[in-house]
């Protein structure tokens, strides 16, 4: 039987006319099928050495290559898959919406190098002679023309997705030549304007597959779930006659039978899938079932008749080394990453992924939305005028586009949306998109950003809005009319996730949990684009020689181009995280309530703690609880906590043990973690989901006295333990430590979100920053006045050709043994802009290595991206605590930090400080443009700082909250410090 028809018509053999300036999607392919991994059926692979030439332009009539007895003399080799460019021949591109080429739709340059390759291969001696082999090419960039023993086979575009032809009457036993020929622009180029390198090559696998007499040309898994029955109801449709076997289900019935069964459903918390066989006449195809609808009810996207919150990731496919081309373990690493850090969705940003990534998905539990291999951002240029998506030339491609992922992918559970593209416009050729596919699959909701409209979408997305209209949003009181204002919202974009950052996402996830609406989002993005260099340690745009790139604009992930975990994954995975723990009662202290409700009191002398399920799907039968009690950062006791097995939105209040200690003098602190029970597909037993800590004390300020008094000396001034210069007033030694400084700093190296996008141009601090002068702050010294009990150091520190500054004292008192310095500083002019930071900078001698902390750690932290700092006692080397972030930028900074201890200097705070330690000075590490420009020193630089600007994400968004922004004010600070003797 059959059940669909292609998108366009069967096509003809290409003749030898340009086929890289056609809009049509290409010619000789078979029509779009769905994927699966292994069958009954042979596959053959045809991924590794392959002969290879590049020519600087494409001649669409040379092909002599693709003959039978050709021989590549003087030919050199490349891996497929993989890219030429990431293999010596030739440079990648980077740009984020400018198109490397004249905007001449559809033509392209002659300059437009090309790839010829070659595979010679032999069948094995067993292949089936009956003619039923295609061959098949997961991935190739950007458009190909293929031969098989010399016959044209035909040409296609659709980098990102999966092209067929029958070959089986073509094929020999041995001695088989395969030639593709691989343009690196096409008309196709016009519709891949994805924010990511421009990498030409095959880079999926190819792979020549069996098909037997009478073997499944397409199928379609339908398996719905009745959640109000707990029934599942699977139709399983063939273009050929089975039947279809579900053992686990005892299911055997017809194919295209609808049949209902008792089922659990498949969720991305809960991925339960069903092994299954679809047996034909020629083969038995293996079935994943996972039974789940996806519907719009309520204004909301509910799965199973629950709405669903969306902590996800936007996720281009990288390696640093490979660059699209990824392996199975490379996918692995991902899902595993994602699942650890707390993510359930993916937004495959921007074309559809490997098919084997699919398949983690539904294996190991993740949302996803599917997105089409379509982005026309460049056309933004010249006011979207020729945009392809509203030229009904182009309809045939972007329709070929959609089948081909719709049709290769519909039988995934993970998948829950389709996405029409990215940034594209609006226009006659996305509305049949968004037709075509309701019309061939309806179980799933379809989603597109760029239409403010919503015509052709079922959900509401937008990127990078502010916290604010967000808000705004959710109350339905945004500026769109009643159909998009009684749409579900996502933000399928933000958080930009570029250096360090990003900063806000707890704010935002805040609303997320607060207005049903809102329904989440995607960080852009999950992983840096970094290609390993080994001048560069990892290159960005403009190091290959680009007349045209964006710089390090990819390089915006939530891990390291080496899946490093970034400190932004840190922080996105606690904030969220799927539990809930916050304090009711501590130390017969009552606490307000989180929800405003009311509660008992009677709890033992630990207090109590509110524990909440944020699943939308799972219990927390899953999870072991236990405490422990920390004074000082160091635990005294720890024991498991009894937690019921909550239903998802359910709370309970769980009683704490009494504290082990009294904490009278002493910083004091519960911390409760939830972790998993037992090992899971994707982590071990006491990986840890979600915590929370309760203070029980608070610090307390350093207790000091002054007793000692300055004694002049020849040149210089002691007071206490501290040597002082005379004439500057400066530290020059605390006891046998050298100190250089401290004096008062405010400059940070920008970061990528200080500096702000190039389009935007209302609060680019980093620029403005610069121009203010704040990079380059002159110290002007008014006094040095010893007297009394105390050194008091007057001046002012300003900018070059501005009248502004600040007015800054540094008093210096002594209790014999220690030093403390009360920093006082007022702002003098009028100050537009925050300051970048505000404290003091001081440098120790380079042996200066190891630290110990007591505060936020184990990683860095700032004003608004400190959530995920665990307040402990801390230890690290100064070159551990460093981030390296691939563009170097401000980094490292411990929050929350009462005393910490460097180079036999003993440091504490009076309030708590930030504290950073590195072996380049600021202004080096603001110079430099990689991580291989940064040459320790000789001298280890401290970073002790009152307050700190907060990061944001203006990279591509909004910048740092009011509630984060470091205002020019009066304020006045203390450092108590001290010698560590042995």
């Amino acid at each position: 039987m059959s059940f669909r028809t292609s998108p366009r018509p069967p096509a003809t053999p290409p003749s030898a006319t340009d086929y890289t300036e056609d809009v049509s999607p290409g010619s000789g392919a078979l029509p779009p099928r769905a994927w699966y991994a292994a069958s009954d059926a042979r596959s053959l692979s045809l991924n590794g050495r392959w002969d290879f030439r590049l020519s600087p332009t494409a001649d669409a009539e040379d092909d002599s290559f693709a003959a039978r007895g050709y021989e590549p003399g003087g030919w050199s080799g490349v891996e497929v898959p993989g890219h030429w460019v990431l293999q010596g021949h030739g440079s990648p591109i980077y740009t984020n919406h400018l198109y490397p080429f004249p905007v001449d739709p559809p033509r392209v340059p002659t300059e437009n190098p090309t790839g010829d390759h070659l595979r010679r291969f032999d069948l094995p001696p067993d292949w089936p002679a009956d003619g039923g082999t295609v061959l098949r090419f997961d991935g190739v960039e950007s458009c190909a023309r293929v031969w098989l023993n010399g016959t044209d086979l035909g040409t296609f575009q659709g980098s990102r997705l999966p092209h067929e032809f029958a070959v089986g009457h073509l094929l020999e036993p041995g001695g088989n030549v395969l030639a593709v020929r691989v343009h690196q622009w096409s008309a196709g180029s016009y519709l891949e304007d994805q924010d990511q390198w421009w990498l030409p090559g095959i880079f999926r696998d190819v792979t020549l597959l069996h098909r037997p007499p009478g073997s499944a040309l397409d199928f379609f898994v339908h398996a719905s779930y009745d959640h109000h029955e707990g029934l599942g109801t699977l139709r399983v449709d063939s273009d050929v006659d089975g039947r279809v076997l579900v053992p686990a289900l005892d299911i055997d019935v017809e194919a295209g039978t609808p049949v209902t069964v008792p089922v659990l459903p498949w969720t991305a918390e809960t991925p339960r899938l069903y092994d299954g066989e679809l047996v034909t006449e020629g083969e038995r195809v293996p079935l994943r079932v996972g039974f789940r609808t996806v519907e719009l009810a309520d204004g909301l996207i509910k799965v199973n008749g629950t709405a669903v919150l969306f902590k996800g990731v936007n996720r281009h496919e990288w390696h640093p080394e490979k660059g699209r081309a990824l392996d199975p373990e490379t996918m692995l690493a991902d899902v595993l990453l994602m699942k650890r850090h707390n993510v359930n969705a993916v937004r495959t940003s921007h074309y559809p992924p490997h098919p084997a990534f699919l398949d983690l998905c539904d294996t190991y539990g993740l949302w996803v939305v599917d997105e089409c291999d379509l982005e026309t951002h460049g056309f933004t240029e010249q006011g979207w005028r020729d945009n392809p998506v509203d030229d009904p030339r182009w309809t045939p491609a972007l329709l070929d586009r959609a089948a081909r992922m719709v049709e290769r992918d519909k039988n995934h559970p993970s998948v829950v949306l389709w996405s029409l593209g990215n940034e594209a416009g609006t226009g006659r050729g996305l509305t049949a998109m968004a037709e075509w596919i309701r019309g061939r699959d309806n179980s799933r909701l379809i989603h597109y950003e760029g239409d403010p409209d919503c015509r052709d979408t079922d959900v509401y997305s937008r990127m990078y809005a502010d916290h604010a209209e967000v808000e705004r949003i959710a109350r339905h009181q945004d500026d769109g009319g009643p159909g998009r204002r009684r749409l579900p919202f996502i933000l399928c974009e933000y958080g930009h996730a570029m250096g360090n950052g990003p900063g806000g996402i707890a704010d935002y996830q805040r609303l997320f949990t607060s207005y049903d609406r809102l329904q989440g989002g995607f960080v852009w993005e999950w992983i840096d684009h970094g290609i390993r260099d080994e001048r560069h340690g990892f290159a960005y745009g403009g190091d290959f020689g680009e007349e045209l790139h964006d710089g390090n604009f990819v390089c915006d992930g939530l891990v390291f181009p080496d899946r490093t975990p970034s400190p932004g994954l840190v922080e996105y995975k606690k904030v969220i995280e799927p539990v809930r723990i916050e304090p009711v009662r501590i130390e017969g202290r009552d606490l307000p309530s989180p929800s405003g409700a009311d509660r008992e009191s009677g709890a033992g002398r630990g207090g109590t703690v509110r524990v909440t399920n944020g699943y939308d799907f799972a219990d927390l039968s899953g999870l072991a609880f236990e405490w422990s009690y920390q004074v000082d950062g160091e635990s005294v006791e720890s024991g498991p906590l009894v937690v019921p097995a909550l239903a998802p939105g359910q709370s309970a209040e769980v009683e704490l043990p009494p504290p082990p200690l009294d904490p009278r003098g002493s910083e004091a602190q519960w911390t409760v973690r939830a972790t998993l029970a037992g090992e899971t597909a994707w982590g071990p037993r006491g990986h840890v989901v979600a915590w929370a800590q309760i203070a029980v004390t608070e610090p307390a300020s350093p207790a000091f006295t002054p007793s000692a008094r300055p004694a002049p000396g020849d040149g210089v001034i002691t007071l206490g333990p501290g040597t002082f210069d005379a004439r500057t007033g400066a530290l020059l030694a605390l006891g046998g430590v050298e100190v250089v400084g401290p004096r008062l700093d405010v400059w940070r190296a920008p970061t990528d979100n200080d500096n702000g996008a190039h389009w935007q141009t209302d609060a680019r601090h980093g620029p403005l920053w610069r121009a203010l002068g704040l990079h380059r702050m002159r110290h002007r010294l008014d006094a040095v006045e010893a007297r009394d009990d105390s050194l008091t150091v007057r001046t002012r520190v300003a900018p070059a050709a501005r009248d502004l500054g600040l007015r800054t004292r540094y008093r210096w008192t002594s209790d014999g043994t220690r030093l403390r310095l009360t920093v006082s500083v007022a702002p003098e002019g009028r100050w537009t802009l925050p300051l970048p930071r505000l404290g003091v900078r001081l440098g120790l001698p380079g042996s200066a290595d190891r630290v110990t902390w007591l505060g936020g750690g184990p990683g860095e932290g700032y004003p608004d991206t400190m959530t995920a700092c665990m307040n402990g006692r801390w230890e690290s080397t100064v070159d551990a605590m460093q981030t390296p972030y691939v563009r170097p930028q401000e980094n490292g900074a411990r929050p929350g930090v009462r005393r910490a201890e460097i180079g036999g200097l003993r440091v504490e705070g009076d309030p708590a400080f930030w504290f950073t330690a590195r072996r380049w000075t600021t202004e080096q590490l603001d110079a430099a443009d990689h991580v291989t420009d940064l040459r320790p020193g000789g001298t280890v630089w401290v970073n002790l700082d009152h307050g700190q600007q907060g990061i944001g994400s203006q990279s591509c968004g909004p910048g740092a909250l009011p509630q984060y922004q470091l205002w020019a004010a009066p304020a006045e600070f203390s450092f108590l410090f001290s010698e560590v003797r042995g």
